[in-house]
């Protein structure tokens, strides 16, 4: 009888160590389940407020070009019926409008062959150059160049926004049409938004 006693303690033992094996299975995999539930979602929020800080670089931008727009048809040129109008160019290489430099374009980027989406804008073959108008806010860091005041972060972005105004003819019988896109950098090259605009200018006195 004692000998039959010690092979049922012995089998019920067994059944333990499986059981706890099989708990601690369970557990371990519960418990990286809910640590690459976690992970995924510090990416996702990281994502989002990278994607956020691109669209605000390449909106500025966009507002910028639209407020410089403005500017050039108000400025006092020769009679034309729109004064912005009256220095379209063909647009080739790329300005700085922190130092005062902009450019209204009569060539678009289609025309150039250049997607809207495939940044950095360039033209050009074997040896292509950029093209556009760069400008960095007063608020935004990026490599070089610090935030000159009041910065929104002290993050350092990616690079400078840059944007691209094409007139598009006239509008109506006393107005012009312009088309505006910019794009901005993230922190990184990888996070890249970008917008597109259009504005019109019209004549009141002509």
């Amino acid at each position: 009888m004692q000998h039959s006693s010690q092979r049922v303690h012995s089998h019920q033992r067994g059944i333990v160590l499986v059981a706890s094996l099989l708990l601690l299975i369970v557990v371990t995999i519960m418990a990286l389940s809910i640590f690459r539930s976690f992970g995924g979602q510090e990416k996702i929020a990281g994502n989002t407020r990278e994607k956020q800080r691109a669209v605000q670089a390449a909106v500025s931008a966009e507002q910028y070009a639209e407020w410089w727009i403005g500017a050039q048809s108000n400025a006092p040129v020769a009679v034309s019926q729109d004064a912005a109008a009256a220095i379209t160019i063909k647009c080739t290489g790329l300005l700085d409008a922190n130092l005062g430099k902009a450019q209204i374009c009569n060539n678009t980027l289609a025309s150039n062959n250049i997607a809207v989406t495939s940044v950095p804008w360039t033209i050009g073959g074997v040896a292509p150059s950029p093209i556009g108008v760069a400008y960095n806010p007063p608020t935004m860091s990026v490599p070089g160049i610090p935030c000159a005041a009041n910065c929104v972060s002290t993050d350092t972005y990616y690079d400078r926004p840059r944007f691209y105004v094409a007139d598009m003819g006239q509008y109506g019988r006393f107005g012009e049409l312009y088309q505006v896109d910019a794009y901005g950098y993230g922190l990184t090259s990888n996070s890249i938004s970008e917008v597109e605009s259009t504005v019109v200018i019209t004549c009141i006195v002509c």
